[in-house]
């Protein structure tokens, strides 16, 4: 069960969706398995939108790729807690390779949201911020609040990257807003609005 002590975060994830998805223009996103997948789709399905279906922990590795293919766009990983900690190791790889021009954004709302809302370590004082930062990612933020994220913002949109965000929302239990759920049509779908060329193989 939900204990009422969430309330002590003030962000709504979906509202934090809308907000970083509110001037995307040609950037590529790339959103975590469960919860984010369904924020981004909330906040307006988008060709240019990678939903995760499945490969919890994958998507910084994803959007790593995405980022070093596609040096001349900004893209953004948008996923949660609990898909981050599965995929803990990537964060040193993207240190490591130090994309400008990737930014990782996690909605922390200290749940797994997908198997019945269970605490998970950042619950129990792990900060991915203090982590990310430990790899070397070049900037790192916590944010809390709707100044914080205000003033993150201009960061995610713009700063030579890779940066990371720990965002903490609120443990809310919403409807699903699903994206399409063939993964063929997706990549198929991402690839031709990435290219622009027709190209299909």
């Amino acid at each position: 069960m939900v204990e009422s002590a969430d309330e002590s975060y003030p962000l709504k994830r979906r509202d934090v969706a809308r907000a970083l998805l509110a001037e995307r223009n040609d950037m590529l996103v790339v959103a975590g398995l469960g919860s984010t997948a369904w924020d981004a789709t909330a906040a307006g399905d988008h060709p240019l939108t990678f939903p995760l279906w499945g490969a919890m922990g994958g998507a910084v590795t994803i959007g790593l790729g995405l980022a070093l293919a596609q040096t001349s766009r900004r893209v953004l990983v948008i996923t949660g807690d609990g898909e981050m900690l599965m995929g803990l190791g990537s964060l040193a790889t993207v240190a490591a390779q130090a994309p400008v021009n990737l930014v990782v954004c996690v909605f922390d709302n200290e749940r797994y949201g997908e198997t019945g809302m269970q605490l998970t370590h950042t619950a129990m004082g792990v900060s991915l911020t203090e982590v990310a930062a430990a790899c070397g990612i070049r900037i790192t933020g916590d944010v809390r609040s709707e100044d914080q994220l205000a003033e993150a913002l201009p960061v995610i949109r713009n700063a030579v990257g890779p940066v990371f965000f720990n965002i903490k929302v609120r443990a809310e239990k919403l409807d699903f807003v699903l994206p399409p759920k063939n993964g063929v049509e997706l990549k198929e779908r991402f690839r031709l609005a990435l290219l622009d060329d027709g190209a299909t193989d």
